[in-house]
């Protein structure tokens, strides 16, 4: 009953699979544009585009060489096909501001009420008096 049990479990471990698995095609996709170009001052620009359809692109350059508020500035995109064969598409900056992405696929929060802005705006105006 071991043997069985033992020869079971080696057939199992050792069995092809992969016609079952999901074919993915990123794992098998080419490159088949890449550009990198790099500046002075710390510009640059890349871009790259694989046969499946992913693609992104980004430039950037270094604001305010030299002095204490130096920072990086970059802004770009990107575009793929979702596992659900949905096109997205991504743009960006970010700078001294932080990272701002956007997209379709980018979660928003609802608009608020009318009433509420109104009510908020009413207590900036009107502060409530600090009892002592």
């Amino acid at each position: 009953m071991k043997l069985l049990i033992l020869s079971v479990c080696v057939a199992l471990a050792a069995a092809d699979v992969s016609h079952i698995l999901p074919k993915n095609s990123d794992q098998d996709a080419k490159i088949v544009k890449q550009e990198l170009n790099v500046g002075i001052e710390g510009e640059y620009q890349y871009s790259y585009e694989t046969d499946n359809g992913i693609s992104a692109s980004e430039n950037g350059r270094l604001v305010n060489p030299g002095q204490d508020n130096a920072a990086e500035v970059a802004q770009g995109e990107a575009k793929w096909t979702s596992p659900e064969g949905e096109q997205v598409s991504l743009t960006y900056i970010a700078d001294e501001n932080g990272y701002q992405p956007q997209g379709s696929h980018i979660p928003t929060p609802p608009p608020i009420p009318e009433a509420i802005l109104r009510a908020i705006q009413y207590i900036k105006d009107h502060p409530p008096k600090v009892e002592q």
